[in-house]
C-alpha cells in the first residue's frame, strides 16, 4: 500500500491545475477511495483533499511573487472556484493573506529574519529541545551557513503559525519553551540563508524532516526530547506551506509584537 499511496501522492501533486476527485486517484492506483484515504493519511499525515491544496497554495505562493497577476486569477489558475474559499484557506495555512504575502518581500527587505526563539502561550509551561542534523545531500544543497526554522504544530503539516518556534543559524541544538499542554509534532526545515527573499519565501527545492513520533506535553516544566533529521524533499511530498522568514523577522508580522521574545545569542 505505501507504494499505492506515494503513486497516489505523485499524482495528486501533478494535476494541481485540474479539477480532481479521490475518486480520479483511486481509479488511478487500484484502490477503493476508503481505503486509499485512511492510508494516505496515515502514510503522509494530511488527507488526500488537504494534500492537493497544499500544492495549489504552494503554486499560488509562486504565482504571487512572480508577478502582478490579480490574486482571482491565481485563484482560477490554482483549481479554486471562490476567491473568497481561496483568501481565507490560503491566510489560514500560509498565516498571512495572499495581498499580504506578496508584500513579504519589501518587508523583510526591512527587517530581514535572524535567530530567534517565539516562546509558546503557557509562560512556565512545557519545553521540548533536541537536535536537527542535515543529510550529506540537503548540507550539499543548501551550502554554508543554513537557516534552519524547527517549530511544533499541532498535526503533522507545517501550515498555520507553530506553537513554538525557532530560527537557528545552522543546524545544531534547539529548546522549544512555555509550550501549553497538548501533542504536537517537532517539524523542521532548511533554506540556504543567502538566498534572495524570494527564493527563501518559496525554495525551489525543499529541505524538511520531522521527529520521527509526536510528543505529548502534559505538565509544566516537563522536558521532552525530539530529534529532526533534514534531507531533500521529492517533489510529490506535501510542502511547507507556513511562511517561515516572517517569523523571524522583528516587525514583518504584527502577532509577532503581541508575543514576547528572545534573541538566541
Amino acid at each position: 500500500m505505501r507504494d499505492a499511496v506515494i503513486e497516489a501522492a505523485r499524482f495528486l501533486a501533478d494535476h494541481t491545475d485540474q479539477p480532481i476527485t479521490l475518486g480520479d486517484v483511486a481509479d488511478h492506483v487500484g484502490y477503493s477511495p476508503f481505503h486509499l484515504a485512511r492510508s494516505f493519511e496515515r502514510r503522509l499525515g494530511v488527507p488526500p483533499g488537504q494534500f492537493l491544496a497544499a500544492h495549489r497554495f504552494q503554486h499560488a505562493k509562486r504565482l504571487l511573487l512572480a508577478g502582478d497577476d490579480r490574486v482571482i486569477d491565481i485563484c482560477h489558475a490554482v483549481g479554486f472556484t471562490s476567491v473568497g474559499t481561496f483568501t481565507a484557506r490560503f491566510a489560514a495555512a500560509v498565516g498571512a493573506s495572499p495581498v499580504a504575502f506578496r508584500r513579504l518581500p519589501d518587508a523583510l527587505a526591512d527587517a530581514p529574519p535572524r535567530p530567534v526563539l517565539v516562546p509558546g502561550s503557557a509562560p512556565g509551561g512545557g519545553a521540548v529541545g533536541g537536535s536537527v542534523r542535515l543529510s550529506p545531500a540537503a548540507a550539499a544543497l543548501l551550502g554554508a551557513g543554513a537557516s534552519v526554522y524547527v517549530g511544533l504544530f499541532p498535526r503533522r503539516a507545517a501550515r498555520g503559525f507553530p506553537v513554538s518556534g525557532s530560527l537557528l543559524a545552522g543546524a545544531g541544538d534547539f529548546l522549544l519553551t512555555d509550550v501549553p499542554p497538548g501533542t504536537y509534532w517537532v517539524l523542521a526545515t532548511a533554506l540556504p540563508a543567502r538566498a534572495d527573499l524570494p527564493a527563501q519565501l518559496v525554495p525551489a527545492t525543499s529541505v524538511v524532516g520531522a521527529a520521527p513520533r509526536p510528543v505529548r506535553v502534559t505538565a509544566a516544566g516537563q522536558c521532552h526530547h525530539r530529534d529532526v533529521h533534514l534531507d531533500v524533499a521529492q517533489t510529490w511530498q506535501p510542502p511547507v506551506l507556513v511562511a517561515l522568514p516572517p517569523l523571524a523577522s522583528p516587525h514583518a508580522q504584527d502577532w509577532r509584537r503581541r508575543r514576547p521574545e528572545r534573541i538566541l545569542g
